[in-house]
């Protein structure tokens, strides 16, 4: 396949990934229509067969286009990673500089008292001791890092929770100790703008995660669940469709310009919807030797025609053959 080529397809297989709704189902799909369609299940096992494939040969190819992008995304990887390695480095030679600059003014407060130096030494310090070097600032946890984690994607980690998001939604995790295993035993209080989780201890109640939201959201749609000895999981839907930089009021926010932006599938919007419908219909029905949308809404027009008074066709079978109907003859 030559380079780019690929492209030419990526509405179609949206629009099936869109309908089926997960990647199991889109490579049931997938490999449902090479058993339907094509030889390749079919096995040959005598000299005199002309389709089909050696026995292994299917699975082998397989393999080999898996293998092919799998090493292409580990590539992309290794990429990422170097660059968060570049941009670390750049962060600690510019943070040791910084050092290195403030190093004299630290230096004449540690100087050993000379006979006009006023200020008296601190009890018990050594006048000939060495000032130990200053630790190196602690390295920030970059977007980078929450991105590789699917429990922070386009979200953080912090001190008592994990969230992400995509466009229209948030998901939290919520640890808790392992004997929380029952319903029974957490307490979540969701409101429009805020949240109260908390466990059910010997000693009382003990709260793990308390504050008012950034932004509203909607209480009908977002729900929770306890996996058991796990952690509390809170799905909430947003009453708007932005991109949050923090889930509570007072939190270090995160750098939306650093997460990814790209709208899952879930949240195109109707027109687009109708779209990949429509690419989805097509793609079954040329796959079918059938009717595209494009030239059922023409056959439409002409049989209105095709039995019209002074029409030569009148009293014949409409035959859609005799038309050769083009994508661009009709505008949606």
């Amino acid at each position: 396949m030559e380079p780019g080529a690929a492209e030419l397809y990526d509405q179609a297989l949206l629009g099936i990934l869109q309908h089926v709704g997960n990647v199991q189902d889109f490579l049931r799909v997938l490999f449902g229509f090479l058993y339907r369609k094509t030889d390749f299940y079919r096995l040959l096992r005598h000299p005199s067969d002309r389709m089909g494939f050696p026995p292994g040969a299917a699975q082998a190819l397989v393999l080999q286009v898996f293998r092919t992008f799998d090493h292409m995304a580990r590539q992309d990887d290794d990429k990422r990673r170097k660059e968060l390695e570049e941009k670390t480095r750049r962060e600690d030679e510019a943070a040791a500089e910084q050092e290195l600059e403030a190093g004299p003014t630290a230096d004449a407060d540690t100087d050993p008292a000379g006979p006009e130096q006023e200020e008296a030494e601190p009890p018990g310090a050594d006048a000939g001791a060495v000032e130990a070097p200053r630790e190196p600032p602690a390295r920030p946890k970059g977007q980078e890092q929450f991105q590789r984690n699917p429990d922070s994607y386009n979200g953080a980690v912090r001190e008592n929770y994990t969230w992400s998001q995509d466009y229209t939604d948030l998901e939290l995790k919520v640890p808790v100790p392992e004997h929380v295993v029952k319903g029974r035993q957490v307490s979540v209080a969701l409101g429009s703008s805020s949240i109260r989780v908390a466990v059910m201890e010997e000693n009382g109640e003990r709260v793990l995660m308390e504050g008012k939201f950034t932004h509203k959201v909607n209480t009908e749609g977002s729900v929770w669940s306890l996996e058991p000895g796990k952690c509390i999981l809170v799905s909430l839907n947003k009453a708007g469709e932005y991109w949050w930089s923090a889930v509570l009021e007072g939190e270090e926010p995160i750098d939306i310009d650093q997460i990814n932006k790209e709208r899952s599938m879930a949240t195109v919007d109707e027109e687009e919807h109708a779209v990949l419908d429509r690419l989805t219909f097509d793609y079954h029905q040329k796959l079918q030797g059938k009717p595209q949308s494009h030239e059922l809404k023409v056959h439409e027009m002409l049989k209105k025609g095709w039995d019209a008074e002074g029409s030569p066709f009148r009293g014949q079978r409409f035959d859609p053959a005799m038309f050769n109907i083009s994508p661009g003859a009709v505008q949606f």
